[in-house]
């Protein structure tokens, strides 16, 4: 199995930043597809990410696209989301998810997730 821990989130005013890291262990050498997702109170859980094996293709969702990144450092078997202008509403739970698809944006398609991460932020 895959195991995947999330951290970096927490409290930030709005306009600020944060970095969120998904670290992997488990059958990591086995190829998959990296995702971030987000689960606010009360909504369904909104694709935010996802980035190729190797690194190098992504996509993203129109609501984040150029104030969300992410990327993958393949020696530590992490992830990141970095997180610039951020509002009120991107407040919610951050999850991390790996897929054994190609890009997948449907959760359904991602077989390991994460605990998830609370990321606040204030107006």
């Amino acid at each position: 199995q895959v195991q995947l821990v999330e951290s970096g989130g927490g409290l930030v005013q709005a306009g600020g930043s944060l970095r969120l890291s998904c670290a992997a262990s488990g059958r990591t050498f086995s190829p998959y597809a990296m995702g971030w997702f987000r689960q606010a109170p009360g909504k369904e859980r909104e694709f935010l990410a996802t980035i190729s094996w190797s690194g190098g293709r992504t996509y993203y969702a129109d609501s984040v696209k150029g104030r969300f990144t992410i990327s993958r450092d393949s020696t530590k078997n992490t992830v990141y989301l970095q997180m610039n202008s951020l509002k009120h509403e991107d407040t919610a739970v951050y999850y991390c998810a790996a897929s054994p698809a190609a890009l997948p944006v449907r959760a359904v398609y991602y077989d390991y997730w994460g605990q998830g991460t609370q990321v606040t932020v204030s107006s």
